[in-house]
């Protein structure tokens, strides 16, 4: 039996979960927004950014957009046998380790483990509750008209249940890296108002040429993005495994999450959506600003560029209310103050309406955000120093809350130097799709501030026609405001945000030479990171996409494995590079299996949550598996993961951890010679946990080359 204070801590998990039919995807999904990761049966090339793949078939023949949705396959019902059996796999490095620390009183792994088989077996018992619960989700199969899990579940009890702060906890955010046409004297210039800016900061967009130039560019050519996806003249997403769902990007323009009691809501945005404008933040201050013309065409970058420097000029006379700060806040007071605030007058209805309704929020921040003196030097020398002040901007911690509005899909952060990124609302896709549409707008440079632009993106003799966005806002919503600004700032000092990039290998490294999968060899650096960093492994979530599913979201890689757990324990041990090599082969194989069978209907997550979903409390229906700590245990996630692709048109990316120690949100840019992490954590813990991660790259590096193959063998190799 679990010792005492184990015990304890592992049933408050537990009962946290037991008490609410979110669970267990309320730290399963939100801490994974997570940049989905490729399946092991998807090369790196099959995953390239399919919006600027090229049609190499027969002119005219190029396939529509969403041409594939009808032929895909329905999300399976994975059998009880299945799952059950590699969730009591799942269950050994847990109780290994547990034993192996002495917390198991009078009782050994092996023991315990027998225990869970045996509950496993009373769950699965002909005419038990197990068959009766997979009975029950058949029937729900049976009944919904694409996907057993989106559906019915995924929307409400993977998000819109949560009411923590969508800031940092729940959105993700990603940077650009410099246009290769900006001068570095540009872009790396020190802002004047230290992390994090209490209001607006002091500067007022000096000297903006580069970031209102940058601004309207990234502007056109997300808008260039949906004109092709309205036209379906974006090639469909597809790998050797097969073709992937598409609907997420119906879920890009146009989205906001709403507020709301008991749980938020979406907007019934149709594809294409209708709106014409987007919505500009200069200041605290809202602006509509028209984009499309009445026939949907596109206005010219120069006329987007003259509208924001007006929009500018406006937002200088004084700055707004701040009523975005109240998007910032706990889901059910932000509830409470938009109710309130659409009671006080109806002009703020339209305001909101607008907002909500606009195809995506452009920030434009009137100051640099920088670091203060104390903030540590990078845990690698490659790491530039402006990519930790660019990541906590873009996350929205950077300005308390101020000059965002959290609830929406898509929003574009340019500061005054032409520094850039993206902040997304997490529910209406996974963080994948916008990355795509990211890359597809980074992928032209941005011709300098003052230079010509190409005849084909000008509107000659064209404005584009803004509005200042009114609102009328009484004591109590001031007040309000106030408290969400501190709650806001207390949350910012609280999390510890930091880029890592790393150069000393990459991902054609770990293939060639290494001869591993980069995802899943990347995966075993962390776990040995962690170890290094706390002495132990922990329950390890990475994302798994089920795109190959018609509305597939995502399911979950375990990546805390036995396979994993030996690698380690074998390091610890001290044993020699040609053992640590076998066991480091072992825990890559392993983990490419499980991700290939999590990315193809096969996991086990999602296919619990259903079960436990319909369970009846009323009936009794409280089986022993999931009443056990363990259980609750194995799905803390206490590390975060999910990996992108190799994202070279980007800075970093991030999301942020639900737990306040020991716990880390993390994202990986796989780059073919620069590999890059997103971490975030609560209490200043990323400095030593990037570090751990730079020893772990190296011990790895040197257990490959000393342990592995000899290197005349590494051109046949393939993955």
């Amino acid at each position: 039996m679990l010792l005492s204070r184990q015990r304890k801590g592992l049933e408050l998990l537990t009962t946290a979960r037991l008490t609410s039919t979110r669970t267990p995807l309320q730290r399963a999904i939100v801490a994974a927004p997570r940049l989905t990761p490729s399946p092991r049966s998807f090369s790196t090339a099959s995953l390239a950014m399919f919006a600027l793949t090229s049609w190499r078939g027969t002119p005219g023949a190029q396939p529509k957009t969403f041409s594939q949705q009808r032929n895909l396959p329905r999300l399976p019902v994975p059998s009880l046998e299945q799952t059950f059996d590699k969730y009591l796999k799942s269950l050994s490095p847990f109780l290994r380790q547990l034993e192996e620390q002495g917390k198991l009183e009078g009782s050994t792994a092996e023991k315990e483990l027998a225990k869970r088989k045996q509950w496993v077996q009373d769950f699965l018992a002909q005419g038990g509750l197990g068959h009766k619960l997979q009975q029950r989700l058949i029937d729900v199969d049976r009944t919904t008209n694409n996907n057993w899990l989106d559906d019915r579940w995924w929307l409400q009890k993977a998000y819109h249940e949560w009411r923590v702060p969508l800031m940092i906890n729940s959105n993700w955010w990603l940077m650009f890296t410099p246009d290769k046409n900006m001068p570095a004297e540009v872009f790396e210039q020190s802002g004047r108002d230290a992390y994090p800016i209490v209001g607006l900061g002091s500067q007022g967009w000096d000297d903006a040429a580069w970031g209102i130039r940058r601004a309207a560019w990234l502007t056109s050519r997300f808008l260039q993005f949906k004109k092709r996806l309205d036209d379906e003249d974006i090639m469909p997403d597809s790998s050797r495994a097969g073709a992937f769902c598409m609907h997420q990007y119906t879920r890009l323009f146009g989205i906001t999450r709403i507020p709301g009691l008991p749980h938020d809501w979406n907007t019934a945005t149709p594809h294409p959506a209708k709106a014409r404008h987007i919505t500009v933040i200069a200041r605290d201050n809202y602006y509509e600003l028209e984009v499309l013309r009445k026939d949907g065409s596109l206005l010219g970058v120069d006329a987007l560029e003259k509208a924001l420097w007006d929009i500018i000029a406006d937002a200088k006379k004084g700055d707004g209310a701040g009523v975005g700060v109240l998007s910032s806040d706990n889901r059910d007071r932000w509830t409470k103050t938009r109710e309130h605030l659409l009671s006080v007058s109806p002009m703020n209805r339209k305001s909101i309406n607008s907002i909500e309704d606009s195809l995506l929020c452009v920030s434009l921040d009137s100051s640099i955000l920088a670091l203060s003196p104390e903030h540590p030097a990078p845990a690698h020398e490659a790491t530039p120093v402006w990519v930790d002040a660019l990541a906590r901007n873009c996350s929205g911690a950077g300005r308390g809350g101020h000059n965002r509005w959290f609830d929406k899909a898509l929003s574009i952060v340019v500061e005054p130097n032409g520094r850039a990124g993206i902040m997304g609302e997490h529910s209406p896709c996974d963080a994948l799709i916008p990355s795509i549409l990211c890359d597809y707008a980074a992928a032209e440079p941005c011709p300098p501030p003052g230079s010509s632009l190409p005849s084909e993106l000008t509107s000659p003799n064209e404005s584009a026609g803004w509005k200042k966005l009114e609102w009328r806002v009484d004591e109590s919503t001031q007040q309000s405001i106030q408290q969400s600004e501190e709650a806001a700032l207390q949350a910012a000092k609280e999390s510890d945000i930091r880029t890592l990039w790393y150069d000393e290998y990459g991902a054609d490294w770990i293939k060639k030479v290494g001869k591993h999968s980069p995802d899943a060899y990347l995966q075993m650096a962390l776990q040995l990171a962690y170890a290094k960093a706390h002495g132990q492994q922990v329950s390890t979530y990475e994302t798994a996409s089920t795109r190959l599913f018609k509305h597939g979201r995502t399911d979950v890689i375990r990546s805390f494995s036995d396979e994993a757990y030996d690698f380690v324990r074998g390091i610890r041990e001290g044993k020699d590079a040609k053992k640590l090599y076998a066991l480091l082969t072992a825990a890559t194989k392993s983990h490419n299996t499980q991700t290939r069978e999590s990315s193809t209907g096969k996991g086990i997550d999602r296919h619990m949550t259903g079960l436990r979903l319909l369970m009846r409390a009323e009936d009794g229906e409280a089986p022993a598996i999931f009443s056990d700590p363990l259980f609750g245990e194995s799905q803390s996630w206490r590390l975060s993961t999910s990996g992108l692709s190799a994202g070279d048109r980007f800075a970093g990316t991030g999301f942020g951890t639900g737990y306040p120690t020991e716990s880390y949100g993390i994202n990986y840019l796989a780059g073919a010679q620069l590999l890059k992490f997103g971490i975030e954590s609560k209490n200043d813990a990323t400095t030593d946990f990037a570090k751990c991660i730079v020893e772990a790259l190296r011990e790895m590096r040197r257990i490959s080359e000393q342990g592995g193959p000899p290197p005349e063998a590494t051109q046949s190799h393939k993955l």
